[in-house]
């Protein structure tokens, strides 16, 4: 009797191990993703958000979450400049569809564009002004973030 009491006990603490653990591990996963744009090319622009976008509906369509930031420097700035963006009406779009999409602009290259233009240009409302890109997505990368470059 007391070993089929000790056998009791092992398989509901097992099953309960087995039934309490994997809901658990699911639920609380967060993915993260830096996506590196630096070129002024259309296509290259919209290959970033595509795959944003696609990363996005994979993970929702598991229940799981993701962060993702586009990080915009040197001539791919332009994909976060109200002025000489292709791109603008669907990071708009975007923004307001996904929240878990961030813009990120590098302020060096913003400095030296406001210098050879002799005024700041303006950036899309969505994006964010981080001091450097390379650096900001060196920082990602060090706090476990998954790096991509269309």
């Amino acid at each position: 009797m007391r070993n089929v009491m000790i056998a009791v006990l092992l398989v509901t603490g097992s099953l309960f191990v087995v039934a309490s653990g994997q809901p658990a591990m699911a639920e609380g996963k967060v993915h993260y993703l830096a996506i590196h744009v630096d070129d002024n090319d259309k296509g290259k622009m919209n290959i970033a958000l595509n795959n944003a976008a696609n990363v996005t509906k994979y993970y929702e369509a598991k229940g799981e979450t993701v962060k993702i930031e586009i990080v915009a420097y040197g001539p791919g700035l332009h994909m976060l400049r109200e002025d000489t963006s292709p791109v603008k009406t669907r990071i708009a779009a975007m923004s307001l569809e996904h929240e878990n999409i961030g813009f990120s602009a590098c302020g060096n290259t913003l400095t030296g564009m406001t210098k050879k233009e002799g005024k700041a240009p303006k950036l899309v409302s969505e994006a964010t002004v981080v001091p450097s890109g390379a650096v900001r997505l060196m920082e990602l990368q060090e706090e476990g973030w998954t790096y991509i470059r269309p």
